[in-house]
């Protein structure tokens, strides 16, 4: 069983490597030498801030896009090109495990993908502040937070793959993503209201996932520590949101006629 998962996983991981998804860190690391170069004449407090804000922000952005363009297409790519019926049928492979093992090459892509583009913004926090130090150790825990935003996006993108087209898969995705990040706007509106209009939107306030808890880019741009316990929380929510929603992908996939 654990074979036939890593094979899977480790399949998808090359797979996404040859569609060339580490270019990105071409446009990061022009990025972050430019944010330098951009800067280098404000104080050094206002171009640290500048530049961790902007680091940290597209280490999550391409991570996000990158999950979801890719996350879409792991089920319906391989209906497509007939390929998932050999490994189902011929391997065999139980479809929970091929669920499993495509979450898992994309999330060992996406964390490789952001430990890389990592290095390169470290580097220029380096060159900025001219070195680095126990300052720089929530910038860490920021950087953990944006994997998890990944593992989230990821279980998504796969759920919606299990039983919409791509196209469809992509608004999904996208869409709760950007309403996951204003949850706490949401939650704010939900008690302004009244009625059913209330309930609706507190249900859709504590149903998508709360990407606003998973962003403390400005906390740390501005050296303030992230509590111990908000971290905990946080993996905790990831792990009972993750599996929740590849359980929903499981349920779905074991039903769907590939016929």
């Amino acid at each position: 069983m654990t074979g036939r998962l890593l094979a899977i996983a480790y399949n998808t991981f090359r797979e996404a490597v040859r569609d060339r998804v580490l270019y990105n860190l071409i446009l990061f690391a022009m990025l972050m030498v430019g944010a330098s170069l951009l800067v280098g004449q404000i104080s050094l407090e206002i171009n640290r801030i500048v530049l961790i804000n902007l680091g940290l922000t597209a280490i999550s952005l391409f991570g996000i896009v990158i999950a979801i363009l890719i996350g879409i297409g792991l089920v319906s790519k391989e209906i497509e090109k007939k390929t998932l019926y050999t490994v189902l049928a011929a391997r065999p492979v139980r479809r929970w495990e091929f669920i499993a093992g495509k979450f898992a090459g994309l999330v060992m892509t996406l964390t490789v993908n952001a430990l890389l583009m990592s290095v390169g913004f470290f580097a220029a926090v380096l060159y900025v502040s001219h070195g680095l130090g126990r300052v720089d150790l929530p910038l860490l825990t920021a950087i953990y937070f944006i994997l998890l935003e990944f593992v989230l996006i990821t279980a998504l993108a796969l759920l919606f793959s299990t039983f919409s087209t791509p196209i469809f898969s992509s608004i999904f995705a996208f869409a709760i993503f950007a309403v996951g990040t204003f949850s706490e706007d949401l939650r704010g509106f939900a008690q302004m209201a009244t009625g059913m209009t209330r309930w609706v939107m507190s249900g859709a306030a504590y149903l998508v996932p709360n990407f606003a808890a998973l962003n403390v880019i400005s906390r740390v741009a501005h050296d303030a520590p992230v509590e111990p316990r908000l971290i905990l929380l946080n993996t905790l929510y990831v792990v009972v949101y993750t599996g929740a929603v590849l359980t929903a992908s499981v349920w779905i996939f074991e039903r769907r006629n590939l016929k």
